[in-house]
């Protein structure tokens, strides 16, 4: 593999994949932590809401329990908390292997083309995460199913 070759590699995959990996890990935390929070939040509220004993009141606290409902199936479904860690966890390795590339080291030290192992060993990292998503959804909709 060319310098030039290897330049638009990392700029046109590298570059791109990371960044995304990044953002929805990001995108996928922020989802998690409203959620989740909403969740506490509202469920610790309901009771209180209901304890004041207006009739009004205790609407709001049926509102509230809808939503406390809603914030959880949204955790559960949209699995927020595991595409965020997943999502991470692939950004950061990505880094890694370009650490390594940079400081030929864990296997880069003795190869003779250090980008064509680089460029199998990105590809390996997102094609892992792409067949574990693909997995975790068949596993999915094969659980509907049943």
């Amino acid at each position: 593999m060319n310098k030039d070759e290897f330049e638009r590699f990392l700029k046109d995959r590298y570059i791109k994949e990371s960044d995304w990996y990044d953002r929805e890990s990001i995108k996928n935390h922020g989802r998690y932590r409203f959620f989740q929070w909403a969740a506490i939040i509202l469920s610790s509220l309901t009771p209180v809401l209901i304890l004041i004993g207006i009739d009004w009141i205790r609407w709001v606290a049926v509102g509230t329990g809808v939503l406390v409902a809603i914030s959880t199936a949204a955790l559960k479904t949209f699995k927020y908390q595991e595409n965020w860690i997943n999502y991470r966890t692939t950004c950061e390795t990505l880094k890694k292997e370009i650490n390594f590339y940079k400081a030929g080291i864990q296997g880069y030290e003795n190869v003779k083309d250090k980008e064509a192992l680089f460029v199998e060993r990105v590809e390996s990292l997102i094609s892992r995460e792409n067949t574990l998503w693909l997995i975790t959804r068949e596993k999915e909709e094969a659980a509907k199913r049943s």
